[in-house]
C-alpha cells in the first residue's frame, strides 16, 4: 500500500506572503535574540537541534515558490540538508556588548534567505560581557508564527541546567520532490481535496441554514450582510498613510529593545478593565503620540496591523496560524486609561468579525491580485504590533539559562514593528524600524519607552477601573 503523501502545501495566507516578497520591502523574516547566561554546550545543543528538525521536518525542507495556479508554492525535500550550515557559532565582534549582537541580528534580518536551502539560520554568539552568550534566530514566517515558535521551542529547551533524556526520534518523513509533473499532479489533487472539503462543509450546513431560514428569514439575510461587510472591511484598499511624519520607506531596518515589568503592565491594563494586550497597544500609542508631537504633529490616530491567532488545539505545532487585522489606535491628548478603553473596544469588535473565519479564502482571492496592489496597501500601514506569550518559568538551552528574549518582526511595508514577548515576569519588547520612515530610531525607542512609563505609573498609583 502506498504511503500517504505528506502535507507539503502552504496555506493560502502563507502563499500570499511569499507572493508579496517579489517586493523586498515586504519580506517576512522574523529575527529573535535570546540572551544566555553562558555559552551552551555545543554538542548537546547540536543534538537537540538535530532532533527538533526531525520532529518538525519543514525545517529540513526548501520553500519552493509557485509559478501560477497550477504550480503553487510548497515544501520540497532538500537533498543537501546540512545542519552545520543552519546552526553556527562564532565570537561576537567588538567588546561583547548587546548592541553588537543587535547589529549582527539586524544585518541577518535584512539579508535574503538562500532559496536553495530551508529558510532558517541559528547563530550562537559567544564572548559577551560577564561570560554571557546570545542566540540569534532567523526564521521565515511561513515556518512558524509567534505562538507556534514557542510550541516548537519545547523541543529544544530544558527546565533545568542538567537537561533531560529525550526519546529517540525516527528519520523525518520524506517531503515532496521538485519534479514538475508531480508538482502539477499533487497541486490538482490538493485543490480537488480542498473543493471537496468545502463542499462537504456547505452540504452539512444546509439543514441548519434551512431551519434558520424558516425560523428567521430576515436574520439570515442580515448574517449574510454582516459577512459581506466584514470581508469588505478586511480587504478595503488603503491609499494614504495616516502619519504625516513616518511616510518614506526604504530597504533598511534598525533594531532597538525595551524591557517592561509584566505585573506592572498587567496592573496598568486592569486599571482600565482591560487586558495585557490593551496595555501593550496603549503604551505604543502613547509613545507614538510623543514622537509625533516632538516632530510638530498632533495626529489624532494611526493605523495599526496586528496578527490575531486562529490556531486551534488540533493544529500541529509550528506553522503560521494567524490572520492580520487593521484598525486605528487613538493618539491625541488622551489619558492612558481612556486610550486603553478605546483600544479594548476596537480589538474586541475585531475578534468577532465574521471575516476572520474566512481568512484563507480571502488570502486566496488576494493571491490573484498584482503584487503592487497589495504592496501599496501594506505600505500605508503606520505600525505593526504583535504580542506573544512566552514561558512563565526559567528555561535552558544546552545548559545555558535564557535570561532575555527579544523578537524583531518584519515591518512588511509599515514604518515600524513592535513585538512583545513575555518571559517569566518581564515583557521583552523588540522594535524594528524602517530607516526611511524613522531616521532617528534611538529617539523613537525613547518615545515608546516614555509611553510605557506613563502607562505603568497608573498601575503604581492604583487608579480604579473606568468604563
Amino acid at each position: 500500500m502506498k504511503e500517504p503523501m505528506p502535507d507539503n502545501h502552504l496555506s493560502r495566507a502563507d502563499t500570499f506572503t511569499i507572493h508579496l516578497e517579489q517586493d523586498p520591502l515586504l519580506r517576512s523574516t522574523i529575527v529573535a535574540v535570546a540572551v544566555l547566561d553562558r555559552a551552551p554546550n555545543w554538542q548537546r545543543f547540536s543534538r537537540t537541534m538535530e532532533r527538533a528538525t526531525c520532529l518538525e521536518p519543514n525545517f529540513r525542507r526548501r520553500l519552493t515558490p509557485g509559478s501560477g495556479p497550477l504550480l503553487p508554492a510548497r515544501w520540497t525535500d532538500d537533498p543537501n540538508f546540512d545542519l552545520s550550515w543552519h546552526l553556527r557559532r562564532m565570537a561576537v565582534a567588538g567588546s561583547g556588548e548587546l548592541s553588537e549582537v543587535l547589529e549582527f541580528a539586524r544585518i541577518a534580518g535584512m539579508t535574503a534567505f538562500d532559496p536553495a536551502r530551508p529558510r532558517w539560520e541559528f547563530t550562537v554568539l559567544e564572548g559577551l560581557t560577564d561570560g554571557r552568550a546570545a542566540l540569534v534566530m532567523k526564521v521565515h514566517h511561513a515556518l512558524t508564527d509567534g505562538i507556534g515558535g514557542i510550541q516548537l521551542a519545547q523541543h529544544v529547551v530544558d527546565l533545568d541546567r542538567r537537561g533531560s533524556r529525550r526519546p529517540v526520534v525516527p528519520e523525518p518523513p520524506p517531503g515532496a520532490t521538485n519534479d514538475l509533473v508531480e508538482r502539477a499532479t499533487d497541486a490538482v489533487a490538493y485543490d480537488v481535496g480542498q473543493v471537496a472539503a468545502i463542499t462537504r462543509g456547505l452540504v452539512g450546513s444546509i439543514p441548519d441554514a434551512v431551519r434558520g431560514w424558516v425560523r428567521r428569514p430576515l436574520s439570515v439575510w442580515g448574517d449574510v450582510g454582516k459577512l459581506v461587510g466584514s470581508v469588505a472591511r478586511f480587504v478595503r484598499p488603503v491609499t494614504t498613510t495616516l502619519s504625516p511624519v513616518m511616510t518614506d520607506r526604504r530597504l533598511g531596518w534598525r533594531y532597538r529593545l525595551l524591557e517592561v515589568p509584566l505585573p506592572a503592565l498587567k496592573a496598568a491594563a486592569a486599571a482600565a478593565g482591560g487586558t495585557l494586550n490593551d496595555g501593550f497597544l496603549a503604551g505604543i500609542a502613547g509613545g507614538l503620540a510623543c514622537y509625533h508631537l516632538t516632530h510638530g504633529s498632533t495626529v489624532e490616530e494611526l493605523r495599526v496591523t496586528m496578527p490575531i491567532s486562529i490556531r486551534t488545539p488540533s493544529d500541529a505545532p509550528g506553522g503560521n496560524h494567524v490572520t492580520l487585522v487593521r484598525f486605528t489606535v487613538p493618539l491625541g491628548d488622551l489619558h492612558p486609561i481612556s486610550r486603553m478603553i478605546a483600544i479594548d473596544h476596537s480589538t474586541k469588535a475585531l475578534r468577532h468579525e465574521p471575516a476572520i473565519g474566512w481568512s484563507e479564502a480571502i488570502a486566496g482571492a488576494l493571491n490573484l491580485l498584482p503584487t503592487a496592489v497589495a504592496a501599496g496597501m501594506l505600505k500605508h500601514v503606520d505600525v505593526l504590533a504583535s504580542n506573544v506569550p512566552g514561558f512563565d518559568q526559567a528555561v535552558y538551552l544546552g545548559g545555558a539559562r535564557l535570561d532575555g528574549f527579544y523578537a524583531f518582526g518584519p515591518t512588511m511595508g509599515a514604518s515600524a514593528n513592535v513585538t512583545l514577548m513575555s518571559y517569566r515576569k518581564k515583557c521583552f519588547i523588540g522594535i524594528t524600524t524602517d530607516t526611511g520612515a524613522i531616521a532617528d530610531d534611538e529617539f523613537f525607542a525613547e518615545c515608546i519607552e516614555a509611553g510605557f512609563a506613563e502607562l505603568l505609573a497608573i498601575g503604581q498609583n492604583g487608579e480604579t477601573p473606568r468604563r
